[in-house]
């Protein structure tokens, strides 16, 4: 009996934890457990993606199962998740930012432009701006990854006396840290930031877009669904495959698709607001604002509260806007 009354009263506590909790500390925590367990659950694929693009004639000419093959052999299965521990360093924080840079971008836009409505373009300006934000904050840490990953123990090497055993140069994350910034400083960590930039603006927009508009024509039943996440979140995955390799093509899927659905998962967990909800109060107070007047009703973003307005309506320009006057 008395255990019972402490399990429930740990659960009041939590409850209570959870209710005091900032809205940006909740979609952090969201966005980093998304990231951690995605990129865990594709670390083979990823390391193998890394040795086939920077060991090109030792590992693409002996294939996708070779290669598993070699790994096993001389490093072992956890041979797979080599650069995984800094891969996760990096990936939490970066997923953490990126989902939460989204939605903080997502309610700015509309808070400062409250008729732009929700559309295409929306989603495709805070996933893009959330990316970027995201990547400047922790490139290091993909640079210390990618040089962890590309180490093979045992690998033989040609030099002039012929094949060789390649030593292991980095013993580990903080390591690699120091003997990076020690060589070339802080310009060293962030070598390569460009290109990373480049590709994951239209990459980071095309994401956050594909994945709500396949949401938006979910039917309400079936929303909370985790095979129609995870569905909807392999279709948003599908469009990265063009910035990729071959490789490629079989993480970026399952990677997106984890990911995006442990986000609504723990975003419901923790108890995050609907993206409605929040844009309606939003806007409802942006014009509040404005108008130094009070309001009695509350607006949807687009439509009326009777029939709220479609995606395709609002590209058509069909769709009826609720009066503003209150």
């Amino acid at each position: 009996m008395a255990k019972r009354r402490e399990e429930g009263e740990g659960g009041v506590h939590w409850d209570g934890v959870i209710e005091g909790m900032p809205l940006i500390a909740k979609e952090l925590i969201a966005g980093g457990v998304a990231g951690g367990v995605a990129k865990t659950v594709v670390a083979p694929l990823e390391r193998v993606k890394i040795l086939f693009q920077t060991r090109r004639a030792e590992f693409q000419s002996i294939g996708l199962l070779g290669s598993c093959k070699k790994i096993v052999r001389t490093e072992g299965v956890l041979g797979f998740y080599r650069g995984n521990g800094a891969s996760v360093a990096r990936i939490v924080p970066y997923a953490a930012l990126h989902y939460m840079a989204y939605e903080q971008y997502r309610r700015w836009i509309i808070q400062t432009f409250p008729d732009i409505g929700r559309g295409p373009v929306l989603d495709l300006v805070a996933g893009s701006f959330a990316g970027g934000t995201a990547v400047l904050f922790t490139y290091p840490l993909d640079l210390v990854r990618t040089k962890l990953a590309y180490q093979v123990v045992g690998s033989p090497k040609l030099n002039v006396k012929g094949l060789v055993h390649s030593e292991q140069v980095y013993r580990g994350i903080v390591d690699c840290f120091s003997k990076t910034y020690k060589e070339a400083g802080i310009r060293g960590l962030y070598r390569g930031v460009a290109p990373s930039l480049y590709g994951i603006f239209p990459y980071a927009g095309l994401k956050f877009y594909f994945y709500e508009e396949m949401k938006s024509r979910v039917p309400r039943e079936h929303k909370n669904d985790l095979v129609v996440k995870l569905v909807c979140g392999s279709i948003a995955g599908v469009e990265a495959i063009i910035f990729g390799l071959s490789i490629n093509y079989l993480k970026v899927v399952p990677s997106v698709a984890i990911g995006f659905t442990v986000y609504d998962v723990m975003k419901s967990f923790l108890r995050v607001p609907s993206r409605d909800e929040a844009t309606v109060e939003v806007v409802t107070n942006k014009r509040n604002t404005t108008n130094h007047h009070p309001c009695t009703h509350d607006y949807p973003i687009f439509g009326t509260q009777q029939q709220p307005c479609t995606l395709t309506q609002l590209l058509k320009g069909t769709c009826a806007w609720p009066s503003l006057q209150c």
